[in-house]
């Protein structure tokens, strides 16, 4: 599918498919979404609540790299030792990496953003000490983690353009893989996908989203 680049709201950019009218990130602001929706209320609403600064975190969707860039950028001003893994069945092309400003705009070198996405697929690198990548070309429905993940970014594409990937399958897939305890985060509202993460599980609790977006979800996997 053909991707453009699209400015947002707070001057970031992100990439517009045509085809589905659909962005990978918030039309209001790539970087404020971000920010708000996997920094604030996942990473940190986790480190909050845990005393552990050693974080499994699994992504649903690498994309453009901003949740992870962001992630590592915390480490460098936080005692964080992360172990990141991002899935992703259709990775970007350099040529499309090397538009985005999210570098520029943060006020920090563009060496970790590139060297995320220049590390090889499916084999574990280390970003810095304190960051640890593992990038999978696959399909969610494909992941068989097992109680080994603290928190995940579930940043899939919106359930009006793939509404499979918003299933109680995929869900189950999302609560076996995560440690009792664990969290997950989306920036999604929506019922059906509230509904789904219940029926398996999870307590879901709707909090203010990022700008543009007046919800989001947080979900935890209860300790039996």
């Amino acid at each position: 599918m053909k991707r453009s680049i699209l400015k947002t709201g707070d001057g970031s950019y992100t990439l517009h498919i045509a085809e589905w009218n659909e962005q990978y990130h918030s039309k209001h602001g790539a970087i404020a979404e971000a920010l708000h929706v996997f920094i604030k209320e996942g990473l940190f609403y986790w480190t909050d609540n845990n005393s552990s600064k050693d974080i499994s975190i699994l992504e649903i969707g690498f994309g453009t790299g901003l949740n992870a860039f962001l992630t590592l950028l915390e480490t460098e001003t936080h005692n964080f030792n992360i172990t990141y893994t991002g899935v992703e069945a259709y990775p970007l092309e350099v040529s499309e990496i090397e538009t985005l400003n999210y570098p520029e705009l943060l006020n920090t070198s563009e060496e970790g953003f590139l060297t995320l996405h220049n590390t090889p697929w499916e084999e574990k690198s280390s970003i810095s000490d304190n960051f640890h990548l593992l990038k999978n070309k696959m399909y969610f429905s494909e992941i068989t983690l097992d109680s080994s993940i603290d928190l995940i970014y579930f940043d899939a594409f919106g359930i009006r353009v793939q509404a499979d990937l918003w299933t109680e399958e995929i869900f189950q897939l999302m609560y076996n893989a995560l440690k009792p305890n664990g969290v997950l985060v989306t920036y999604a509202a929506n019922g059906n996908a509230r509904r789904a993460m219940q029926a398996v599980g999870f307590s879901v609790e709707r909090i203010p989203g990022p700008p543009g977006k007046k919800e989001m979800m947080r979900a935890t996997k209860l300790e039996l």
